[in-house]
């Protein structure tokens, strides 16, 4: 009988933990879509200051309900330097990036450019903290980097006539170019929060650096504020942002950390390109074809293999 209690408890954990990686896949992944709608009123650094600002006032709201929240802040003001510079490179600029991005590409495909971050950070990892990769790894990295010149190159193939072919590329390959080096920021922040954050508390960690993201934003955005009214839709837009697709999302995120570790979470970034093309095909009314699911089935195999995701899983499975 307890065996079967503790068999029960393990279920209903694992399905409890399935169901909040899908949600937060699925929160990432609609953020683009709300990204599409608040860049076109607000543009990209009022709409990203909107998002950052709205999340950081959700968390520190979170934290005030918590208990022992006075000896987390008192932690945190050690470190509060390192939580201003995690913000500009976790939110502040990969968000920007992203923001510009994302109005030239397919939601599928900033997904799977998304997907790529666990991949800079294990190559950031070897360059800067000396994790050594495995032959499987680069082989991920060679893999990863392939799909996503592939599926690029279809969404440039794709483009219009031939009078605008070559703008159209261009603006494209630039998206791409933003969206890759946005991740590779995020893959770069990872890395600086295990080398100087790691001691402080993972949600704190979240609230610290979206403030530390509004300071440098919010400013900016004042000065770049639409001279127009903005429609109902896109403040919509960004109060989504801010409060599901980061506020929420973090909270998702940092309970499975905390639940299986970074490679349980990283997991969720596997997902995301699964949600952007049903997005595309609900949403945007695009045609998936095969070819960009297979160029999204070597993204995915890719990144497995060069985060060491498999490396990691094969003593326990065995």
């Amino acid at each position: 009988m307890p065996v079967t209690r503790r068999r029960l408890r393990m279920i209903s954990q694992a399905v409890f933990d399935l169901t909040n990686l899908l949600a937060l896949a699925a929160l990432w992944s609609t953020s683009f879509l709300f990204v599409r709608i608040g860049v076109a009123e607000f543009g990209v650094v009022p709409m990203v200051a909107l998002r950052v600002s709205i999340g950081a006032t959700f968390l520190i709201a979170l934290l005030i309900v918590r208990k022992g929240v006075k000896g987390k802040w008192r932690d945190s003001q050690r470190k509060l330097w390192p939580l201003f510079v995690l913000g500009v490179l976790n939110a502040a600029m990969p968000f920007c990036l992203f923001a510009y991005a994302v109005p030239a590409l397919s939601v599928s495909l900033a997904c799977v450019i998304n997907a790529t971050a666990p991949l800079w950070g294990a190559l950031v990892a070897f360059l800067w903290l000396g994790d050594r990769p495995s032959i499987m790894r680069i082989a991920g990295i060679v893999l990863c980097f392939a799909g996503v010149t592939l599926m690029v190159g279809s969404q440039i193939s794709a483009t219009g006539s031939v009078a605008d072919a070559a703008p159209c590329a261009r603006t494209t390959a630039l998206a791409a170019g933003a969206g890759l080096t946005a991740t590779a920021l995020l893959g770069i922040a990872a890395n600086y929060t295990k080398r100087y954050l790691s001691d402080i508390d993972p949600l704190m960690i979240a609230a610290g650096s979206l403030v530390g993201a509004s300071i440098v934003l919010l400013p900016l955005a004042a000065w770049a504020w639409p001279a127009t009214p903005v429609s109902m839709r896109a403040w919509l837009a960004a109060l989504a942002l801010g409060v599901a697709c980061t506020g929420v999302a973090y909270v998702l995120y940092f309970r499975l950390l905390n639940a299986g570790g970074p490679a349980q979470a990283m997991t969720a970034t596997f997902v995301i390109p699964v949600f952007g093309i049903l997005w595309d095909s609900l949403f945007l009314s695009l045609s998936i074809s095969i070819w960009m699911i297979e160029c999204c089935a070597i993204v995915l195999v890719g990144t497995v293999l060069a985060t060491g995701l498999i490396e990691r899983l094969r003593p326990q499975l065995s």
